[in-house]
């Protein structure tokens, strides 16, 4: 008889060498995540199985697989809007603001609902938007059900992690046992509760556009763009040129965008959260990050629809940023 522990097939599957290893099967993924998510699996195998997947790199089809498994594990509330995007925030910024946050807040006054969603923070020297949303007033939603009523009333609502998915939390929080990240973090992104039709994505890792672009595709994601924003996060730089890849109704296509700045901007010596308001406000000039907002809110509307071209699109968020309520923070 058989006695080994009903995991282990997967472990074997990843980790029989150069020769006789593979990846798994969507089915497979599926299984395993559904495996973990229910706490079926051994300490020792669950390390293991994160960090096989980690070192050869997760495949579309395992992401999508793990993606199926932890969306299972999420209870949505019964007074769920539909939403326009959704927009995950995972990284944190380093070297420069994060201005991606004032695109999201020009789209939520333009009337688009937005849904947020992301990591508290390590104890790290990056900003993570938690702190960002706090300064600005803007309140952290404790559940999905607060997250829904917020987004029907203002449009926008951020929900951390460790609410949104409590299991999923606990398992990224396994970095600091590791040493190293793991595929958990690439299924927290993509995992779109609210079944937004767009979802837009940020990489810092080059490698990883394809494996979120195919991952869209196989999940039947209508809309998805993703980019290797700034720092990880999912902001446009602009000083240099953004590689953007898609998928538009189970079509998959890439473009690359040109430097809207004509030279490289110098990394600030600090970082004050203060100068994200006052620029809202109009109290300050920061030509890289009205740069970055407009760039990456015109993505944003290229990858919606709004726009048929880069062009129509850079003026379309250059105009709703003219006309952004100042005194909205």
């Amino acid at each position: 008889m058989d006695t080994q522990h009903p995991f282990s097939r997967f472990i074997r599957t990843l980790g029989r060498g150069k020769q006789g290893s593979r990846s798994l099967s969507q089915d497979d993924a599926f299984e395993a995540m559904n495996m973990i998510m229910e706490g079926q699996v051994e300490p020792e195998q669950l390390g293991a199985f994160l960090m096989l997947v980690r070192v050869k790199e997760e495949t579309p089809e395992e992401v999508a697989g793990f993606v199926r498994a932890a969306r299972r594990h999420i209870q949505l509330p019964g007074n769920t809007p539909a939403i326009d995007l959704d927009w995950s925030s995972y990284a944190g910024k380093r070297r420069h603001l994060p201005w991606f946050v004032l695109s999201v807040l020009l789209l939520a006054d333009n009337g688009y609902k937005v849904f947020m969603h992301g990591l508290q923070g390590r104890k790290d020297e990056r900003i993570y938007t938690p702190a960002v949303l706090q300064l600005l007033g803007m309140p952290i939603s404790q559940s999905l059900s607060d997250a829904a009523s917020r987004l029907e009333q203002h449009n926008f609502a951020y929900l951390n992690l460790d609410q949104l998915c409590p299991r999923l939390q606990q398992l990224i929080e396994l970095r600091e046992l590791l040493g190293l990240r793991s595929p958990v973090h690439t299924v927290a992104r993509m995992l779109n509760p609210f079944n937004a039709a767009c979802q837009m994505q940020g990489i810092f890792h080059p490698g990883y556009l394809e494996i979120h672009q195919g991952a869209a595709q196989i999940l039947n994601q209508p809309h998805m763009a993703v980019i290797k924003g700034d720092g990880g996060e999912i902001e446009a730089s602009p000083d240099s040129p953004c590689k953007l890849m898609y998928v538009h109704d189970n079509q998959t296509q890439s473009e690359e965008w040109p430097a809207l700045l004509s030279s490289r901007a110098v990394k600030p010596k600090s970082l004050d959260l203060e100068n994200l308001k006052q620029l809202w406000r109009g109290a300050c000039e920061n030509n890289y990050g009205e740069a970055a907002v407009i760039n990456t809110l015109a993505i944003t509307l290229y990858t919606i629809g709004k726009c048929k071209n880069r062009e129509d699109a850079l003026n379309l968020a250059t105009e709703m940023w003219t006309l952004r309520s100042k005194d909205l923070i």
